[in-house]
């Protein structure tokens, strides 16, 4: 039964749009983690990206129990997090033109490698770059937006393109355009976004169908378990080990 309560309707909102991702994006996702698979069992490395609110659902791949060991975390500086003072400064560096490629050109990227961008609206200069600079490189990409931007906004790239045109694999959250779910007469502005909620359980079903894929072909994931539980820092000290070679959060 529906709750009709603001705390209420926000997750349902939520649980719908999960649905939704569930029912609509199953081949994206699939198409996603063999990649991802592909990507391990040929010997590359995997990073993840995503500016300020979107770095969230990036980092909670990065070194996490119960995730692929060789995720790592591509940062750029002054964009990862709000952290940054102010916090406004990460917005205007989304929208500078040139930056991805100093970034791409100072980071361990290569070809064969494999990077997930993250970016809700997918229309910044930042991540188009990314995407398009990467994939000159010879990286295979993957997109996590809402694609509903590209029909309703315009791209802040010079090549008036979004992240989803530079992309070997796009994973659409579904997200509306201003990644707010609840109105009330008594708020001036939308509230409550659930673009977080939706696009981590988006990252975390792609990396769960690598893991899945990888032990189908008869390799162990790499895999990280939680320090809390006994024997767990054994266990990862074991597979840090094994990839040191291409976990960069180490360094």
């Amino acid at each position: 039964m529906s709750d009709h309560k603001p705390a209420g309707r926000f997750l349902d909102a939520a649980i719908d749009l999960l649905r939704r991702v569930r029912d609509e994006e199953a081949d994206s996702v699939e198409a996603a983690g063999t990649l991802l698979a592909d990507t391990v069992l040929s010997g590359g490395r995997l990073f993840a990206f995503g500016a300020g609110h979107s770095s969230l659902a990036a980092q909670d791949v990065v070194y996490r129990a119960g995730g692929l060991a060789l995720m790592n975390l591509l940062a750029v500086p002054g964009v990862v997090g709000v952290d940054v003072m102010p916090a406004t400064l990460g917005s205007a560096l989304e929208r500078v033109d040139g930056l991805a490629s100093a970034v791409l050109d100072s980071s361990p990227l290569r070809e064969g490698d494999a990077l997930v961008i993250v970016s809700l609206s997918g229309r910044n200069a930042l991540p188009v770059e990314m995407a398009m600079n990467a994939r000159a490189l010879g990286v295979r990409v993957i997109g996590v937006t809402s694609v509903a931007y590209a029909s309703e906004t315009t791209s802040r790239h010079v090549s008036g393109t979004f992240l989803k045109d530079h992309c070997d694999v796009v994973l659409d959250s579904k997200i509306a355009v201003g990644d707010a779910e609840l109105t009330l007469d008594t708020v001036p502005a939308p509230f409550a976004p659930a673009s977080t909620v939706v696009t981590s359980a988006l990252m975390q079903a792609m990396t769960a169908t690598a893991a899945a894929t990888l032990a189908d072909r008869g390799v162990e994931p790499p895999l990280l378990r939680s320090g809390n539980v006994d024997g767990g820092h054994e266990w990862n000290g074991r597979v840090l080990e094994e990839y040191r070679d291409r976990i960069f959060y180490r360094r």
